[in-house]
């Protein structure tokens, strides 16, 4: 095993609260980039995130799947909303392919233009992007712990790299390492990085990333830990396997003693 130790963090719902950017972001790019038919445009309603993009977040992998969820969420007719958004989370993976299909959209390109949405506010207007983001202390103490103590940090995320970057950098945390979506699968990631370190955690918000890493035979020795603070489906709480433990943002001190 490689003397180098290393802590392991996902970004959105574990170092930062983006809930809100990925609202402004996935409407400013279906406003600016997606030139769709369906949809118009209030500018009340970048103000406030609604509940039915709060409760459908738990179930998004990829950036892009943001864009086609507000697109849905603004239509002027039939649009998603607290009476019919357990239809399209019922049958979520589903329902995301059926809405590319009858657009005629491709992920990837929506992941473009949600990139580009991106890079025009910080273009515009990097600090109020920034803003979007609430960072939770708890976790950012907890990594600069971890450097204090020589242990190397690194962040595996959906978002794009250059991204998350920007934003670590405004919070003063330079972890060792980023990976973003461009970098592939987060099991993959892991699995590469066992060639060369000890991976001491894992906290992710998203409980099927953590099942994979532990059925695969190449990351499966890998302590997992599930962000209580994050974007968890109702159920997610519960019902762990013991290789996977709930952890709770005061839970992170007891970490340090790792």
């Amino acid at each position: 095993m490689s003397s180098q130790k290393i802590f392991l963090f996902d970004f959105d719902g574990v170092i930062v609260d983006g809930m809100y950017e990925y609202w402004h972001s996935s409407l400013l790019a279906c406003e600016k980039y997606l030139n769709s038919p369906y949809i118009s445009f209030d500018q009340k309603i970048y103000k406030r995130v609604p509940n039915a993009f709060k409760e459908i977040r738990p179930w998004v992998k990829y950036g892009w799947e943001m864009v086609l969820i507000v697109h849905e969420i603004i239509k002027t007719e039939n649009p998603i909303n607290n009476f019919n958004k357990d239809d399209f989370i019922n049958d979520y993976h589903q329902n995301c392919q059926k809405v590319l299909k009858d657009n005629s959209w491709i992920a990837e390109d929506l992941q473009k233009i949600l990139d580009k949405s991106r890079n025009y506010q910080i273009d515009k207007d990097f600090i109020s992007w920034v803003n979007l983001h609430n960072p939770f202390f708890e976790v950012i103490d907890f990594m600069k712990e971890l450097r204090n103590r020589e242990i190397q940090t690194g962040i595996i995320t959906t978002k794009g790299e250059i991204f998350a970057e920007k934003i670590l950098k405004q919070l003063n945390i330079f972890p060792e390492f980023i990976f973003g979506y461009e970098s592939g699968t987060k099991v993959k990631i892991a699995e590469k990085l066992t060639k060369t370190y000890e991976i001491l955690g894992f906290i992710e918000d998203r409980k099927k990333t953590l099942i994979d890493i532990k059925q695969n035979s190449e990351t499966s020795h890998i302590p997992c830990f599930l962000a209580d603070w994050g974007y968890l489906k109702k159920p997610d709480r519960y019902n762990l396997c013991n290789e996977i433990k709930l952890l709770k943002l005061h839970d992170l001190e007891k970490l340090v003693a790792i």
